[in-house]
């Protein structure tokens, strides 16, 4: 029978990034718009410019945090290489001590330590991940990053926005936009936790409370400086 393991880590990570941002910030703006202004328009401008600029923020942060991850890489294997090279005694000791780790006697450790050294590049990809740690970065990880990042922003921003554009008073508005986001925030948690294989009603009531949270001390302290 085949194993099944989830492989989208990654993009999962980034979607819930941009869209637990999302659905939260521009919720907490509106909700702290709503206690000063009375109009939704002014809301919704500034809901708008809010979430454009906040997609390209997020979107650039994770592109930067892509472009870091694989520079990072790059520049252990050049590392790497260099030392199997002029530090070459050294490499097929460490080598040893990372098979020594799984139970291995010493003339396996050797045996193996040695046959490796005859392949520079596998010795190099074993190095990389069992000394240091590291997996090989996808080279168009930055670019996906940054769009998912950026698109999950803007797909989650506009939701409580959304109720502003529908409604005639700023009130109504933000009870329609708290509903919908409530509803959005359960539905998000809960599909996040079955994503990240986390309990389905903890994960859920924790993305509910933190975006809640947020948009009632922005309303509260509109309200009180209002």
């Amino acid at each position: 029978m085949e194993e099944q393991h989830f492989q989208s880590s990654e993009k999962v990570r980034d979607f819930v990034i941009g869209m637990s941002d999302g659905l939260t910030v521009p919720f907490a703006l509106a909700a702290g718009l709503s206690g000063a202004v009375d109009s939704n328009s002014i809301i919704i401008t500034a809901g708008l410019a809010e979430i454009a600029a906040g997609s390209i923020a997020m979107g650039l942060g994770g592109y930067l945090a892509g472009r870091t991850e694989i520079e990072h890489y790059d520049s252990e294997e050049r590392r790497e290489y260099d030392e199997i090279e002029h530090k070459h005694e050294v490499e097929i000791q460490e080598t040893k001590d990372i098979f020594a780790q799984y139970g291995l006697d010493d003339q396996l450790q050797e045996t193996i330590a040695r046959e490796m050294a005859k392949r520079p590049k596998q010795w190099v990809d074993f190095m990389m991940r069992f000394e240091l740690g590291l997996e090989r970065p996808d080279k168009n990880r930055a670019h996906q990053s940054a769009l998912i990042i950026g698109i999950s922003y803007i797909v989650g921003g506009l939701i409580p926005l959304s109720a502003y554009f529908f409604t005639d008073s700023v009130m109504l508005g933000l009870k329609s936009s708290v509903i919908i986001t409530v509803f959005c925030l359960i539905a998000f948690g809960l599909v996040k936790s079955k994503l990240t294989g986390q309990p389905l009603l903890k994960g859920a009531l924790r993305v509910t409370i933190v975006g809640a949270v947020a948009a009632a001390v922005a309303f509260a302290l509109a309200k009180l400086i209002a």
